[in-house]
């Protein structure tokens, strides 16, 4: 017995089938106002946010217009407060102190109403330790070695770099020198054996530094904002290399009261012998939530937005299926894929332009309205653009690949919404923000304008800005949903295809 391969029609072959199948979708006006209402619930959503945003401050001349956030080095939003106690340094040279106490004070939620409730402590993330910056101007290149809260000891340096030392086990020796434009942070347990943290290069650093010992203490964060902290450090055993002025003291980036006069949460020194006391509030850091508004808010009504596309998705697959169209046809495993193809471009195009819509007029709409706004550079608008595109196409081929899979609307529809949109609503109000790790919806990850650091405590929602995976990793996740579902449904509708017949 021998056997052969039937010849295939040119309407068999997969361009034929990709253009019939994007002519029923044009042609079919439910599938196509079904995009349309995707494209409307996202920007209405977003520009609602956007007009009724309203940020003010209170300032030295009252009530208004908050300020332009502080921008660091490479442009992103930083916090610069603390207090210093420093001495210039010309040239090469180091600074070698122990910290030998680090205490605080920090601010819970009231136990009695209107009662401050101030107690004993510091955040994970008080800092305190040895500093050498450009000048006194904030946001000017620096980098620090530094005992923290709660997170042992580090070197940090232009705001958004982190660099992990040892774990803290009682009174700490650091030590920072500087050649050149080099600067290189240390510690030790015992003063005698040191441990290099890292090294780092500030280009362009004058030949005058400012160096010495600095304290600041981040908020506490609890009911999605951020409470009074500060923090306490002993110095002693302090040594410097090529200074030997007189200590200097400025509380950098202090603000002031709304008589424009007396220091908000003012920090200070006291000497006592050897030993400097050092207390400081503030951050030395990225500003995530300080840094003014989010871009990414704008898209906060993007999970809502994308109900349609779902529903969609799915209806194109199923309005064949239950006419058995896809059943008797030839080559059902080509159908789903070409239908894959056409329902992935169709959404691709719905998000770029709902996106590229909510995007640049919600950003023009808070600018309008004097609300600070957080640096965003192009490249990453495009990202935050055309990234929700993406995630757009990629949810609409996961849906689609679910109704070839389970064969029944309601339920396809069901579980796309539950997969992809209720773990972003979730984690919107900050519950269980782990569904954005192993869920579709980590691809909402691909739309944050303001990066996750993780030397910066963050309420853990997405209005916080916390997001648990990068941008692209987020995609991939989903994008990996997508795959999985849409090739396991085609290789189920293989089994249907045409296979090869005997030869009589």
């Amino acid at each position: 017995m021998s056997s052969f391969t039937p010849h295939r029609s040119g309407q068999d072959r997969f361009p034929p089938l990709l253009r019939a199948e994007w002519t029923k979708f044009r042609t079919a006006r439910g599938w196509a106002l079904a995009m349309a209402a995707s494209v409307l619930v996202t920007v209405a959503l977003g520009l609602l946010i956007a007009g009724g945003a309203r940020t003010t401050c209170v300032t030295g001349k009252g009530e208004g217009p908050c300020p332009a956030p502080l921008v660091g080095p490479d442009g992103t939003a930083v916090k610069d407060k603390y207090y210093f106690v420093h001495q210039p340094l010309k040239g090469n040279g180091s600074i070698t102190a122990r910290i030998s106490d680090m205490t605080g004070q920090i601010r819970l939620p009231d136990a009695v109403p209107g009662v401050r409730n101030v107690k004993e402590g510091v955040v994970p993330w008080a800092k305190a330790g040895l500093l050498v910056r450009q000048s006194l101007k904030e946001g000017t290149p620096y980098a620090a070695v530094m005992l923290t809260g709660a997170h042992g000891v580090r070197m940090q340096y232009n705001f958004t770099h982190d660099v992990p030392g040892g774990p803290h086990n009682g009174p700490q020796w650091l030590r920072l020198t500087r050649s050149g434009d080099t600067v290189t942070g240390y510690e030790s347990d015992d003063g005698k054996a040191w441990t290099q943290v890292s090294t780092v290069k500030l280009t362009g650093l004058p030949e005058t530094v400012e160096i010495g010992m600095f304290a600041t203490s981040p908020g506490a964060l609890w009911s999605m904002a951020k409470a009074f902290a500060q923090a306490t450090a002993t110095f002693d055993q302090i040594t410097l290399q090529g200074a030997n002025g007189s200590w200097r003291r400025d509380d950098v980036g202090v603000s002031m009261e709304s008589d424009g006069k007396t220091p908000h949460h003012p920090g200070g020194v006291v000497e006592s012998g050897d030993k400097l006391i050092v207390t400081g509030g503030g951050d030395i850091g990225p500003a995530t939530m300080e840094g003014g508004l989010r871009a990414d808010l704008l898209l906060i009504g993007g999970a809502v937005g994308l109900i349609p596309v779902l529903v969609g998705a799915v209806m194109f697959f199923t309005a064949e299926h239950r006419r058995g169209l896809i059943r008797t046809g030839p080559h059902p495993a080509r159908l789903v894929a070409a239908k894959a193809v056409v329902v992935g471009a169709v959404a691709f195009v719905t998000g770029l332009v709902a996106s590229g819509v909510v995007i640049p007029v919600g950003l023009a709409m808070l600018r309008a309205n004097q609300n600070p706004i957080q640096p965003l550079t192009l490249a990453t608008e495009l990202r935050v653009i055309v990234g929700y595109a993406a995630l757009t196409a990629a949810v609409a081929v996961l849906a689609l690949g679910l109704a070839a899979l389970v064969k029944r609307g309601f339920v396809a529809i069901g579980l796309a919404v539950a997969l992809v949109v209720v773990p972003y609503l979730l984690a919107t109000g900050g519950l269980a923000p782990w569904l954005l790790v192993i869920t579709p919806a980590a691809g909402f990850a691909i739309t944050q304008s303001v990066p996750t650091f993780a030397h910066v405590d963050v309420d853990p929602s997405l209005i916080g800005g916390y997001y648990p995976l990068p941008p692209w990793a987020g995609l991939a996740v989903t994008c990996g949903y997508a795959a999985i579902a849409l090739g396991a449904a085609i290789a189920v509708r293989r089994r249907k295809e045409p296979g090869q017949l005997p030869l009589a």
